[in-house]
């Protein structure tokens, strides 16, 4: 429905465009949601791209649209826009915006922006971007309202209205100390229904969820979903309130990092993009994933050769490595997934890795129970040996329950040893789990079938 939406709207910012309508195609502009606009913006020559955001109506709905487009996007447009009119725009947005896009230049460019920018404002911006990109204090807004514990609730009223009439976003009213500590929090709906004596700091919530500014911006992500917080304070090694992350940032982040963890489960760098990344670059990021995939299967091509000789002699054998070795990827890939998924979102504790790897064992053995029973009820039915439905089914059951095993067990490895638990599964599981099962099913096999044959 959205894309069938989009699709009317270019075509009628196209045809507005063609007859010169500009009254017309500035009214329509203004009244598609910035989002929506940087989805068609691609669809547009360059000189047409120049035209809509030029009819844009405010510098902040500019900022607002130019923060929606990717880094090779914004580069790519900005080249036709003068420095005079991005410092206009970087200005009139908020800092923590401004901070994000001047981020995405050039070093020669962005200190140019910042040069350029009123004295106070670039500070601000300067300050912002000292902290790291996927930090609390590189994704905070420095818009927040604070105020005295000292002060009564018609104090804190009447300060809100004259100081801080123009900050956007005001779900918490922060309280600070003296020392412009982070002391509580009330909210506005509080501030109107308490008495106007009242003082602050006798019906303020003291126990405050908030994070340091080095805090990496996946547990801000954590503390805001686990703790149904619209927002969360930012605050530095003193104790000082700085900003505050608020949950719009936090969807972001979710979604950002979600994208990042899929992609590093299929062994591909982060910002692999089909439609942004140039050919070469993206082989070269794939090549050293895939090599884990090469060297397992050359393993599992010596395990193979090994067995050679059996394999002469009982030829059956190969009819059966396929599904035995695709079960146990399946089963091991499922348990990566929950685990990876379970420590991602808080929901699984590193330090109960036994009762997690051992709950995942008994689910994988007690599934490859039950296909081990039908595949072994197909070996039979086809290849009427002693034993050798015995062998397959047994097979199975090792294989599915050793991949779970190995799935489950590396992510809570690598998280214990602080590396992103993502990079765990894709190649590094599927490709341990290849090598185990062959041999399993070799092992087992040949040994009921030597058994058969006494």
């Amino acid at each position: 429905m959205i894309k069938d939406r989009n699709r009317i709207l270019l075509d009628s910012i196209k045809r507005l465009l063609r007859r010169k309508s500009n009254k017309h195609l500035c009214k329509i502009i203004n009244k598609i949601h910035i989002a929506d606009l940087s989805t068609l913006f691609p669809e547009l020559s360059t000189i047409e791209q120049k035209t809509v955001f030029g009819m844009i109506d405010s510098l902040e709905k500019q900022g607002a649209f130019l923060s929606e487009l990717d880094r090779k996007k914004f580069i790519e447009f900005i080249e036709n826009l003068k420095i005079e009119r991005l410092v206009k725009i970087f200005e009139a947005i908020p800092a923590d915006d401004a901070a994000d896009l001047i981020a995405k230049l050039p070093e020669d460019q962005s200190d140019s922006i910042l040069n350029s920018m009123r004295k106070e404002g670039s500070e601000e911006v300067e300050n912002l971007l000292l902290y790291k990109d996927d930090s609390a204090g590189g994704i905070m807004s420095t818009d927040f309202i604070s105020i005295s514990e000292e002060i009564t609730t018609k104090e804190a009223i009447e300060l809100i209205q004259s100081k801080y009439s123009d900050v956007d976003v005001a779900f918490y009213v922060y309280v600070i100390n003296k020392h412009e500590n982070l002391v509580g929090v009330v909210s506005l709906r509080q501030l109107v229904i308490e008495k106007p004596s009242a003082q602050i700091k006798d019906f303020m919530t003291t126990d405050v969820f908030s994070v340091k500014t080095d805090v990496d911006q996946e547990e801000v992500a954590k503390i805001v979903t686990r703790y149904d917080l619209l927002a969360v304070p930012v605050i530095d090694n003193e104790q000082k309130l700085v900003g505050v992350v608020t949950v719009d940032d936090i969807i972001d982040i979710i979604k950002q990092e979600a994208t990042e963890d899929i992609l590093k489960m299929g062994g591909i760098g982060v910002d692999e993009f089909i439609e942004t990344q140039p050919i070469f670059k993206s082989t070269q990021k794939r090549f050293p994933w895939l090599l884990a995939s090469c060297l397992g299967g050359i393993i599992s091509f010596f395990i193979i050769e090994y067995f050679e000789k059996s394999l002469y002699q009982y030829a059956f054998l190969a009819a059966f490595i396929p599904i035995i070795m695709g079960m146990g990827g399946n089963i091991g890939i499922q348990s990566s997934t929950i685990v990876i998924r379970g420590l991602a979102t808080g929901s699984l504790n590193i330090n109960n890795i036994f009762s997690v790897v051992l709950k995942e064992v008994i689910i994988g053995s007690l599934l490859g129970i039950i296909y081990g029973t039908i595949i072994a009820s197909v070996a039979r039915f086809n290849f009427p040996i002693q034993y050798f439905s015995i062998a397959v089914g047994l097979s199975v059951v090792v294989s599915m329950g050793v991949a779970a095993f190995v799935g489950s067990l590396l992510p809570m490895i690598f998280a214990k040893l602080d590396i992103d638990p993502a990079i765990a599964t894709g190649p590094f599981v599927t490709t341990a789990i290849d090598i185990i099962s062959v041999f399993f099913y070799f092992f087992i096999a040949l040994r009921f079938l030597s058994m058969a044959a006494m």
